[in-house]
């Protein structure tokens, strides 16, 4: 079941890509340093800084991967949606505060590796090198995972191939994150932030008034397969745990943590933190029951590809006008993730490679200029990675999703609550937790089915313990700590 082409639709996506083009160039303008370029000069207010990290949290994974699961297999997905949902909170409620304070104190770092280093008063500068090296290994197969979606977008809508439809979305994200780093990027996912939310509210309801109410909806599920309905169906202790282990991934995502480093004080964090999970729940909401209703919907002309339940919905329950607005909502779920993503991996080469070993007294221009640069050849190999026209959105970014969370997630937490973790803690933690999600990503079977967040995270955790313990942290690592401490909790 595809869609074609129509003027209302295309007149709507133009208008969309034309204002978010105007909001990068907007951003050109106000941008003059590599401060500004990758953390916008720490001037997000709680708003912004909410609706921008949930933005570039979800991705078209909330539109397309989510619904899609719960199409192809019923109520036993919502194990994701929870997990998810209590790692956000405690994100939220315990790091984001401190990192905002350490960050700054730590002589205004403005990248994850820049963080790290200054934290561990690593001089050898391995740290940095090995943040930015699993940085961009991981991140190119996130941003990938965004290209795909915004392909299956422009395939489906209409109806171009999908190498076509890959390299028309990937030149617009990459477009306006070349001009306007972070301030685009962050009011645009605040833009596109509403847009996903309205979107996800209006497609379910549409659909279960469309199938004639809640009721008739469950009954014709229920008619389909009764275990749909069942979120135990099919599950073990081990599965359920395996799925809410997403929820771990929360912590080491660097494009959601570089959110509560540029907002604009520690102070706002709990107004944004309300207004992310706020927001994050009611669109968990909507996702599920979009793939719940598409499952009674197309009951008699079941989906070749799940992910495409929430285009076809769209375009099959609303006026065209209306289904422009909503397949909008769709490129900007993507595009809100691709932009962080790809900013974060520019900084990775021009802050943490670039200017410590190619050009120490780069000028701040030079970084910027380097940062851009990076956005396109980053953008160039994720297209790449992103050219089989059978990956799937879910699939790449939970291997993503796991590598950061194993890798950084334990990392970032031991850094703001542990006085007495070291460099080589730090260095061991990362190496271990990325590691191991590569390896058991390779292996099956068994316990090997289980996601390898879960055991890449536990082992990062004991890494940096032993590592730690086997060394003294510096003075003036404890000192700073204390400094950060008291502006915190003050």
């Amino acid at each position: 079941m595809e869609v074609t082409m129509n003027l209302p639709t295309v007149t709507t996506f133009v208008v969309y890509l034309v204002a978010m083009m105007a909001i990068g160039i907007a951003a050109y303008r106000l941008t003059s340093n590599m401060s500004d370029y990758v953390l916008g000069g720490r001037s997000l207010n709680a708003g912004v800084a909410a609706l921008s990290a949930g933005a570039s949290d979800m991705s078209g994974w909330l539109l397309l991967g989510l619904p899609g699961a719960m199409y192809a297999s019923g109520m036993n997905q919502i194990w994701i949606a929870i997990g998810l949902t209590i790692g956000a909170y405690l994100n939220w409620q315990f790091v984001a505060r401190r990192l905002r304070v350490y960050t700054e104190v730590a002589d205004d770092a403005i990248t994850v590796p820049d963080y790290l280093e200054r934290r561990f008063d690593d001089t050898s500068k391995i740290l940095r090198v090995i943040s930015a090296a699993v940085i961009l290994l991981f991140f190119a197969f996130y941003t990938s995972s965004g290209l795909v979606a915004g392909a299956k977008l422009f395939e489906a809508s209409f109806g171009l191939s999908y190498t076509a439809s890959l390299w028309i979305g990937g030149l617009v994200i990459i477009s306006y994150t070349f001009l306007g780093g972070f301030l685009a990027v962050s009011w645009t996912d605040f833009i596109q932030g509403i847009l996903m939310f309205l979107a996800l509210v209006i497609v379910p309801l549409v659909g279960i008034q469309a199938m004639g109410g809640w009721g008739a909806t469950v009954s014709q599920v229920g008619s389909m397969d009764p275990s749909y309905n069942d979120a135990l169906s099919g599950m073990t202790l081990f599965s359920i745990v395996s799925l809410m282990a997403w929820g771990l991934g929360y912590f080491g995502q660097p494009h959601i943590i570089v959110r509560f480093m540029a907002i604009r004080s520690h102070h706002d964090v709990p107004t944004a933190r309300l207004i992310g999970i706020a927001w994050m729940v009611l669109g968990l909401f909507g996702a599920i029951f979009t793939g719940y209703v598409g499952y009674a919907y197309f009951a008699d002309n079941p989906l070749q590809d799940s992910e495409k339940v929430f285009i076809l919905l769209s375009t099959t329950l609303a006026n065209p006008w209306i289904a422009g607005v909503l397949l909008a909502a769709i490129l900007a779920a993507v595009m809100s993730t691709i932009d962080s993503q790809l900013l974060v991996s520019s900084s990775a080469l021009a802050e943490d490679i670039y200017k410590p070993f190619v050009r120490p007294n780069a000028t701040q221009n030079e970084l910027v200029w380097v940062g851009r640069l990076a956005v396109a050849g980053i953008a160039l190999i994720a297209l790449i990675i992103a050219g089989n026209p059978d990956s799937k959105v879910l699939g790449l970014v939970s291997y993503a999703w796991g590598g950061f969370g194993a890798a950084f997630g334990p990392v970032i937490i031991g850094s703001l609550f542990w006085r007495r973790m070291t460099r080589n803690g730090a260095l061991a933690g990362i190496i271990v937790g990325a590691v191991t999600v590569v390896v058991w990503k390779q292996l099956s079977g068994g316990i090997f089915e289980m996601y390898e967040i879960l055991p890449g995270f536990v082992l990062c955790a004991v890494a940096i313990v032993v590592a730690s313990l086997l060394g003294q942290p510096t003075g003036h690592m404890t000192e700073t700590f204390d400094k950060a401490a008291a502006e915190w909790q003050g």
